[in-house]
């Protein structure tokens, strides 16, 4: 289990598979602080999204929509009752920031399927978002492909960022299309590769 740590939500539980890697809380504190005020107001996308702590935490901190990416079929199961668990909590913080009611139900959605494909839903309605949070597995080149399917569908909004979850021992590629590698920052074996758009 993890807890929010942050914003309307803090102290939440989050349950998490037994099989999962989750994000450290360390790293995940250490994101949000990178990220500072961007979160609030922005749109999100949790890709290989688990138990939902990370998109979970950006609701908890303001962000007026976030969308969970999730292919593993208990990850999605947990995350949807991670969800759940929360609307009474995030709708008064939803109402408390001036939004409607009726926008309440509305500020996530899970998406169970391989990023490649759910991305191309969210291609197909011309969603985009403001933040792109990426903890693909570390093994393999989900890290590469994933920035690959961003730029292939279009998903980041002119001034968003992309973060990269992935080990120290890997190292991800400086470009990939308009994307470019702006910073990263190290905690233990985790990196976190934050990318933008060229202007």
């Amino acid at each position: 289990m993890v807890r929010i740590a942050a914003g309307t939500l803090k102290g939440a539980v989050i349950r998490v598979p037994r099989h999962l890697r989750a994000t450290g809380d360390k790293v995940r504190q250490a994101l949000f602080n990178i990220l500072g005020e961007q979160v609030r107001g922005a749109r999100v996308l949790d890709g290989f999204a688990g138990s939902g702590a990370l998109g979970i935490e950006a609701l908890s901190r303001g962000a007026a929509r976030v969308v969970f990416l999730e292919s593993h079929p208990v990850c999605v199961r947990v995350l949807r009752e991670n969800l759940a668990r929360l609307p009474r909590e995030i709708g008064a913080a939803a109402i408390s920031r001036g939004l409607p009611v009726g926008a309440v139900n509305r500020q996530w959605e899970v998406l169970a399927g391989p990023i490649g494909r759910t991305a191309r839903t969210l291609a197909r309605r011309g969603e985009t978002f403001d933040l792109i949070l990426l903890d693909p597995p570390y093994r393999g080149e989900w890290g590469r492909k994933s920035l690959k399917v961003v730029v292939e569908c279009a998903m980041l909004s002119p001034v968003g960022w992309v973060c990269l979850e992935h080990a120290c021992q890997s190292q991800p590629p400086p470009a990939v299309g308009p994307l470019g590698l702006v910073k990263q920052h190290r905690y233990g074996e985790t990196v976190l590769s934050f990318y933008g758009m060229a202007p």
